[in-house]
């Protein structure tokens, strides 16, 4: 029963609403592919590795599949072509084809069926290796155990990997759950993901495979050291989307920011390019079971908190959708929101309960995540502190799922370790001391919270009729999300996109919807 007297059969009907626009994205998606998508693929197959200028192989295979026109073929069929052809494996036709050794265009065609039988063992070999790193994970959960939710979520942003361990296992003694490696600036616009372990980087650290195994391997050892499972996030999002979930599904990642709205509002990535890239991404990430987080709280950085607060909820619904068309499990989906309204905003708290509560009760299996204030905090440390703690209140009293914390440095610099210190403190703090309050407490029939919560849903209705009619593409060119509005054909990456042609094949999507997810 809904303690915000929230009508069961509106919510019903705007997840219908949600599903038939996310169904419209879905049919567009199906029939496209990209540059990215055809990269992952040889990921998955197994290549990998630089030529001798430093480009990854798996974009030296894809731009020689475009160079010599066949793009519309995809990568899996041409390769399969090839295997059988030369006996090669897929990462030796790679390091062929670096050298100018192989032409693919020059390899006799077979059927759809007989490449895809050629490349099936290194299929299996990828399927099987993801399913393992689920039961190692799984291992680990049962044998260490984890902590509490809402899961104590916190970043390193050194530049340096090899820092961003020192930092990171600092935290977890220190109690977090889960450790985020914030990107270096400016990589979600590369078309291409750097190789090898960097120590350099700005305001973050590169997404890298090489880095990927060296936080896992930290992280597994400080889980050991502490007696509790440390999950470990990183970003599959940007021009990279699917080949940096594949990267993460092979190294053992828990969580992902994984959301092509935020890459389109905020990074000016083209939509088309995005949201097709974005379901591979996350079917790979639903079979791999890790938990995907969506970027909702940054709407109201840029749009008011009160006043835009029924765009989340409008965006998180069709997340939600087009996360189950991927295959993703409610319980991996890290549906985002935000404590970011106005704090000198008169009942400002009752509002943000109101929303947090809201969103508990309409995504009820879903670990949602929820952000700190970020927007109005000013420097003033103690005043930040107490808003975070405000913010810790509503976190505990609603039962989110994963709490990013914030910190009292917040628009000063990012974080000291001694600054963490405080925040996790702070929550822990606040976590024990009321732990059971909102099972103990019901909202008043009527109240400020019950009419702001019900509110907040009828204008979320009234959006999602809107844009049933517009289609998603036409929405977000409107600035329906977050004030900002982006042309359909704009943005970075449209000519990575591509029309499938007759032979595609993309051996990896069915197998990882049906497979086995232990």
């Amino acid at each position: 029963m809904s303690k915000l007297g929230l009508d069961i059969k509106k919510i019903e009907y705007a997840r219908s609403l949600a599903k038939k626009i996310a169904e419209d994205v879905q049919d567009f998606v199906d029939r496209k592919s990209t540059v990215s998508v055809e990269r992952t693929i040889c990921r998955l197959l197994g290549i990998d590795g630089i030529d001798e200028n430093e480009v990854p192989l798996p974009n030296v295979v894809v731009e020689h599949i475009k160079e010599i026109g066949l793009l519309d073929q995809g990568a899996a069929f041409l390769l399969g072509n090839a295997i059988l052809e030369t006996g090669l494996t897929p990462q030796e036709i790679a390091e062929k084809i670096a050298k100018e050794e192989i032409d693919l265009s020059k390899i006799k065609i077979y059927s759809p069926e007989k490449a895809k039988e050629a490349i099936k063992p290194f299929v299996d070999n990828m399927i099987k290796k993801i399913q393992n790193n689920r039961k190692k994970r799984n291992e680990y959960i049962k044998n260490l155990g984890e902590g509490a939710q809402p899961y104590l979520y916190v970043i390193v942003a050194t530049g340096n990997i090899y820092e961003d361990v020192v930092q990171a296992q600092a935290a977890a003694r220190q109690g977090a759950d889960i450790i985020a490696v914030i990107r270096t600036t400016g990589q979600s616009l590369l078309d291409y993901v750097p190789y090898g372990a960097t120590t350099e980087g700005f305001g973050g650290t590169y997404a890298t495979q090489e880095n990927f195994r060296i936080m896992r391997k930290a992280l597994d050892e400080v889980g050991e050291e502490v007696g509790r499972y440390i999950r470990l996030v990183n970003y599959a999002s940007g021009l990279c989307m699917p080949e940096i979930s594949a990267m993460g599904a092979m190294e053992r990642l828990d969580v992902m920011l994984n959301d092509a709205l935020y890459g389109i509002l905020f990074r000016d990535i083209n939509m088309k390019r995005t949201i097709i890239d974005q379901y591979f991404s996350r079917v790979i990430n639903g079979f791999s079971g890790i938990i995907i987080n969506t970027g909702e709280d940054n709407y109201l950085t840029t749009a008011d908190a009160y006043e835009e607060a029924h765009t989340v909820l409008t965006s998180d619904l069709i997340n939600e959708q087009l996360a189950l068309m991927a295959g993703i499990p409610e319980e991996q989906m890290g549906l985002g929101h935000a404590f970011e309204m106005n704090p000198d905003l008169t009942n400002g708290f009752l509002y943000e309960l109101a929303q947090a509560q809201m969103l508990r009760e309409i995504f009820p299996k879903a670990p949602l995540k929820y952000m700190p204030p970020t927007k109005y905090m000013t420097g003033n440390i103690f005043k930040g502190h107490v808003q975070d703690a405000l913010f810790n209140v509503i976190s505990i009293w609603t039962h989110q799922g994963i709490q990013l914390l914030g910190m009292l440095t917040e628009a000063i610099h990012t974080p000291f370790m001694s600054d963490r210190y405080l925040s996790i403190e702070n929550a822990r703090y606040i976590f024990n001391n009321l732990k059971n309050l909102g099972d103990e407490i019901e909202f008043k029939k009527d109240g400020i919270i019950q009419k702001r919560a019900q509110e907040v849903l009828d204008k979320s209705i009234e959006l999602l009729e809107k844009m049933m009619h517009d289609g998603l593409f036409v929405s977000l060119s409107k600035g329906t999300f977050a004030n900002i509005k982006r042309p359909i054909d704009g943005g970075k990456g449209l000519d990575g996109v591509f029309e499938k042609g007759e032979n595609y094949i993309n051996p990896f999507i069915k197998i990882m919807l049906e497979a086995e997810r232990p």
